[in-house]
């Protein structure tokens, strides 16, 4: 048989329930707009009964508050976690592309199109108006602004460059933050859970850094509890909290984390001609490496993943974005000489790709670093034997160990994506292209006052030094690099010709008169027949370019606006099942408030039972 009390049990375990219900609706509540927030409920079930010997057998025993969890489905934060690296990588694309198309696009009066109609209108002035001085200087004033536009547009992406690569840093620090912070917080999570109470809103504060992780870098994360080997039935109440990043790296272990280290490049160690200096590579340390430690020690960070994932992704496509053209190649068996006289270390290597043939689309430093095998080497110089094999000279006093033959070789590394080394490659190449082919017709012609033609085109050596490339040098046969030192960051109009417009190869044979211009002829037939850019003629270089850089816009923004929409749609799903619903809390404090209204009744109820019982009863 019960206790006559055992009614009064029962009720107060209502009373706890419903109290324990209205405190948790009280807190969704207050955290209606609380970012991050995840709606909690209150787990009961019925107490076990009680046997009581009579004939109905057990009798019920009232409610048990089990505990207050979050109701959140893992389903849908991995969905939107996907869903926000990919949001992240082209947002990313699609703002620094929407700057490149400002960058080339032509506004009537300064871009490349208006330009070179201007060149091509006094080209045919200097014909029509008798060749005078006033018309050879506005000529060569027409290319000089040609020229200045490549250096201005050069300028532009190395700058827009640099704002991506400490871009690419802030990236990189804030995921060693987040790595830090979700550590810290897996520990307080333990803590009080292994005391038996859930730490729900430590818990979103986890998943509101993990969120803000996916932006950055793609993730997958794992919970499991942890055993009691000892006991395996025991329930210790912590668990091991995993994050991986880019696929493959380990970003926290529960109490562990790593970081993500951004090591600057030596100024002589860059992978790209046009590359600024500087440029970050990652590298993969632990939580106590600390700045001015040996980065030596560190593990690499693959900048060619395409497991990456979010804005990371994005700028790294667009700082080292080469369409797949990079440098690589094999080293053949004898293709290494330890042995030369000068000090360095030859090394050849082989290479099979088209564009390596051509050194209009020449992208290698004049010096840099070369990776042969698994090791990495710095290169003083290279050599090209205009077919299909380049010498790379190495200084032997910086060599740990002789290259071995046989190795697969690259500079730098393989990105699809048409990033900014691509768009400065494009550039180059019609310099090279247009340089070489105006020079030639130039150069073979002559003055109307019978004097050698001069080349028009070329680079200033920079560095302070008031000098530029000549003819002979861009033109030997020795070297084979062609107009490869020429680029958008010097290129310029001969410094003879800027002194002296008469200069200006108007004849094509000294039998022609003062007023005839063979040679002029025959360079406008050149700029307006003759292939040189990819398939088209000189003026339109930029209707090439841009209408990469116009597509790469169009499909970046197009991805951006469609998983902008997923993310509204899976957002709203996701606070469809952890959001808090005003409404809905409404009805519940209506619910429990009644639920805790009839638990208090009902303790009344027994208090009068129990006075009539103890009091009145057998006086």
């Amino acid at each position: 048989m019960v206790s006559q009390f055992f009614g009064l049990n029962i009720a107060a375990s209502g009373l706890r329930a419903s109290n324990a219900a209205l405190n948790t609706t009280a807190n969704n509540i207050s955290n209606a707009n609380t970012d991050g927030y995840t709606r909690q409920k209150v787990d009961q079930e019925a107490n076990n009964a009680l046997r009581v010997f009579a004939t109905y057998g057990c009798a019920g025993a009232g409610v048990d508050t089990i505990a207050i969890e979050r109701v959140r489905d893992s389903f849908y934060d991995v969905k939107y976690r996907n869903n926000e690296s990919l949001l992240g990588n082209v947002k990313q694309k699609n703002y620094y592309n929407g700057l490149i198309e400002q960058y080339l696009d032509d506004d009537g009066t300064t871009g490349f199109s208006s330009l070179f109609n201007k060149m091509e209108a006094a080209l045919e002035s200097v014909k029509t108006a008798a060749g005078t001085t006033e018309t050879k200087s506005t000529f060569v004033s027409s290319l000089k602004s040609i020229t200045e536009y490549f250096n201005n547009v050069y300028n532009s992406l190395q700058n827009e460059q640099a704002d991506v690569n400490a871009e690419i840093k802030l990236c990189a620090d804030r995921v060693s933050a987040i790595a830090q912070e979700v550590a810290s917080i897996n520990k307080q999570i333990n803590i009080i859970e292994m005391t038996g109470t859930k730490a729900n809103e430590l818990r979103d504060k986890r998943d509101v850094l993990v969120d803000e992780l996916s932006k950055i870098i793609s993730v997958e994360t794992k919970e499991t509890p942890i055993v009691d080997e000892t006991q395996p039935d025991r329930d210790t109440g912590a668990t091991r909290f995993q994050i991986w990043v880019a696929g493959a790296y380990e970003l926290v272990d529960t109490y562990e984390y790593k970081k993500m280290i951004c090591v600057s490049r030596d100024d002589d160690g860059a992978t790209n001609q046009n590359d600024v200096k500087g440029l970050f590579d990652i590298k993969w340390g632990s939580a106590n490496y600390k700045d001015g430690d040996n980065v030596n020690e560190l593990s690499d960070f693959a900048l060619d993943s395409q497991l990456i994932g979010g804005e990371l992704q994005g700028l790294l496509a667009l700082r080292d974005g080469n369409n797949s053209q990079y440098f690589h190649g094999s080293v053949p068996a004898d293709g290494v000489d330890p042995s030369r006289p000068d000090g360095k270390v030859a090394v050849t290597v082989n290479v099979e790709a088209s564009y390596l043939k051509d050194m209009t689309k020449c992208t290698i430093p004049e010096d840099g670093t070369i990776k042969i095998g698994a090791k990495t080497y710095k290169y003083d110089s290279w050599e090209y034997d205009g077919d299909s094999t380049y010498t790379f000279l190495i200084d032997e006093d910086t060599l740990s160990s002789i290259p071995d033959p046989g190795k697969s070789v690259k500079i730098g590394y393989s990105n699809s994506y048409q990033g900014i080394p691509y768009y400065m490659e494009q550039m180059n190449e019609w310099i090279r292209q247009f340089s070489n082919q105006m020079n030639q017709i130039m150069v073979s012609g002559y003055t109307s006052d019978s004097l050698d033609g001069v080349s028009v085109l070329t680079g200033s050596m920079g560095n302070g030094v008031e000098s530029e490339y000549s003819y002979e040098l861009l033109t030997s046969l020795s070297e084979n690099k062609g107009y490869y030192k020429v680029c958008g960051g010097n290129f310029t109009v001969s410094a003879v010709l800027l002194d002296n417009s008469n200069r200006l190869a108007t004849k094509a044979d000294l039998t022609e008169g003062e007023s005839e211009f063979g040679n002029l002829t025959k360079l406008q037939n050149m700029i307006k027949t003759k292939k040189i850019f990819r398939g088209a003629t000189s003026g339109e270089f930029l209707t090439k370019v841009l209408a990469d850089v116009a597509l790469n816009k169009s499909n970046s923004q197009v991805l951006e606006d469609t998983y902008t929409a997923l993310e509204n749609t899976i957002g709203n799903q996701r606070l469809s099942d952890s959001g808090v619903d005003e409404d809905e809390e409404a009805a519940n404090l209506v619910k429990y408030q009644n639920a805790y209204t009839l638990s208090s009744k009902m303790i009344q109820t027994l208090t009068e039972i129990y006075d009539r019982l103890i009091l009145q009863t057998g006086v």
